[in-house]
């Protein structure tokens, strides 16, 4: 069977850095984010018995040997759910192909997740389906409850996200910078445990975490902004203090840092938020959302995102091939 799922991509809110098991993909500590209704993946995977071997393609490419192996872990397990012996052809694509840090690996492995358990006529509750889609990206947990969501650590021995409000429960828009970049996601996270700063932010996160909650569940979107913007700031200082003193923003990074703090000064309730890479998002309420966009392009900046949330993955009538 052929079936094909959409899935949006997370910014982080409280971000998260590091895995306590790289393996299976745990991270140390809870984290928070919000799908970009803009930014999808679109996935396809049938099911054919006559391959020799699965075949992933993503923008057009085969996938090299480290990233297939990731797609495997997840295959694997719903092959093995589904009591399936053959073959996945799977291809993937994102709406844009630009910018580093914008949480594709997110809405790829959920989109992967939910179009194979469709192809295999699988229903698997949201726990279960989140514990094997984290295997091939961890934030693909939160992509896969769509909305705003959170991913547990550890809860009562499981690591998986829920939605924590869905898509119009706040009304925050996010403008969008993609940047590009060469660097690897994972070459970051493998270093947090070599920055001399990464032992306090986990002494502290439980508190941002529980201020986020509260934050979303409020609809106070100036918190929001707030906590994300420090926390991005908390991720990017560990980054630059871990071993390989790995410094992941580029020029256009710190000009867009620069003129979203004049904005704020003027009177534009914006917020920088970088994940783990140089693209940034700009979170403001939807009614400052053109105001910050125009800010943006008069600052020199043509490549602009403006989006809404999203919600879970959906499933498409629309293939690939």
């Amino acid at each position: 069977m052929k079936a094909t799922a959409v899935a949006h991509p997370i910014q982080g809110l409280v971000k998260y850095h590091g895995l306590k098991d790289p393996k299976l993909r745990i991270p140390f500590h809870d984290t928070i984010s919000v799908c970009v209704k803009a930014l999808c993946t679109i996935t396809t995977v049938e099911t054919d018995r006559a391959l020799r071997q699965d075949s992933v393609v993503v923008n057009g490419r085969k996938l090299a040997k480290r990233d297939l192996e990731r797609a495997k872990a997840v295959l694997n397990e719903l092959r093995d759910a589904a009591g399936y012996s053959g073959c996945f052809r799977v291809e993937s694509e994102n709406n844009i192909r630009e910018g580093k840090g914008l949480g594709f690996s997110a809405s790829g492995f959920a989109a992967l997740g939910a179009a194979a358990c469709e192809a295999l006529g699988l229903d698997l509750d949201p726990v279960s389906l989140s514990e094997i889609v984290r295997l091939g990206a961890g934030s693909a947990t939160r992509s896969l409850a769509g909305g705003f969501a959170i991913w547990y650590a550890n809860k009562r021995g499981r690591s998986y996200a829920e939605q924590l409000a869905g898509p119009g429960a706040v009304d925050l828009a996010m403008v969008i910078v993609p940047i590009p970049s060469a660097v690897k996601t994972d070459e970051a996270h493998a270093e947090v445990l070599s920055s001399p700063l990464f032992s306090a932010r986990l002494k502290r996160i439980g508190k941002t975490v529980e201020k986020m909650k509260r934050a979303i569940q409020g609809g106070d979107i100036p918190t929001i902004g707030r906590l994300a913007e420090e926390d991005g700031l908390d991720l990017h200082a560990i980054t630059m203090t871990g071993k390989s003193h790995m410094v992941l923003w580029e020029p256009d990074t710190i000009q867009i840092i620069r003129e979203v703090v004049k904005m704020r000064r003027g009177g534009i309730p914006a917020w920088y938020s970088i994940d783990t890479g140089p693209s940034v998002f700009i979170n403001t309420p939807r009614s400052h959302m053109e105001e910050v966009t125009s800010r943006l392009r008069k600052a020199g900046f043509k490549k602009l995102v403006c989006s809404g949330v999203g919600d879970k993955p959906s499933i498409s009538e629309k293939h690939l091939f």
